[in-house]
């Protein structure tokens, strides 16, 4: 997948999400989907933000798929999170469910790239082979890094949702999360570097005789 696509499809819905919360919601949502008792959340903007976050997801999963014919696994499974957490966001009115899906989302994939390990698989590797080539050794390392980056960003999002205010929380998955994915992503260089297998070089065709 081309990277502005899949930049777009990660980092879009997010954007999304922090820009309809800043303007404590979009009232034709809120009078569409605000259940009873939900007036509290309704103020903060985090209801409609929920709901707008939702759409933006699935807008942003069908472009990426009408125009690459093939979705990443990642933003594929975190954006079936989204709806079905946000769903219950706004189903119960509880702000819980949205606020709990970066941790659980976050706790899965490290869990299933450590369980990848146990059993000698480097997951990241079907994942990514096609457009890098590493050793054994280094899908290792990577595979080993980003699970734990996985579970640094679950309790992360554990300690600001439970501490801070709503609004600081929608702030910190975008300027907070996506600047620290891409800061670790870059991190990684060094080990590509030394891990990267090269191509061996295309022999000269023959010199033709004189």
């Amino acid at each position: 997948m081309r990277p502005w696509i899949k930049l777009a499809i990660e980092a879009g819905p997010l954007v999304v999400f922090f820009v309809v919360n800043g303007r404590d919601g979009l009232p034709e949502l809120r009078n569409l989907w605000l259940p009873e008792g939900g007036t509290q959340m309704a103020e903060q903007g985090l209801f409609e933000a929920t709901g707008a976050f939702m759409i933006a997801t699935l807008v942003a999963l069908v472009t990426g798929w009408v125009l690459e014919r093939r979705l990443p696994v990642m933003p594929l499974v975190s954006g079936i999170f989204v709806v079905f957490f946000g769903g219950l966001t706004l189903v119960l009115a509880d702000e819980t469910f949205i606020k709990l899906k970066p941790t659980l989302v976050n706790t899965l994939f490290a869990l299933i790239l450590f369980g990848g390990l146990l059993t000698g698989r480097s997951l990241l590797k079907p994942l990514f082979g096609a457009a890098v080539q590493l050793t054994d050794q280094g899908w290792r390392k990577l595979t080993l890094r980003w699970a734990v980056f996985f579970v640094l960003l679950a309790v992360l999002n554990e300690i600001v949702w439970r501490n801070f205010t709503t609004d600081f929380w929608v702030s910190f998955k975008l300027f907070g999360i996506m600047p620290l994915t891409f800061l670790f992503a870059a991190a990684q260089t060094p080990l590509f570097l030394r891990e990267q297998i090269e191509e061996p070089a295309a022999a000269e065709p023959p010199t033709p005789a004189d």
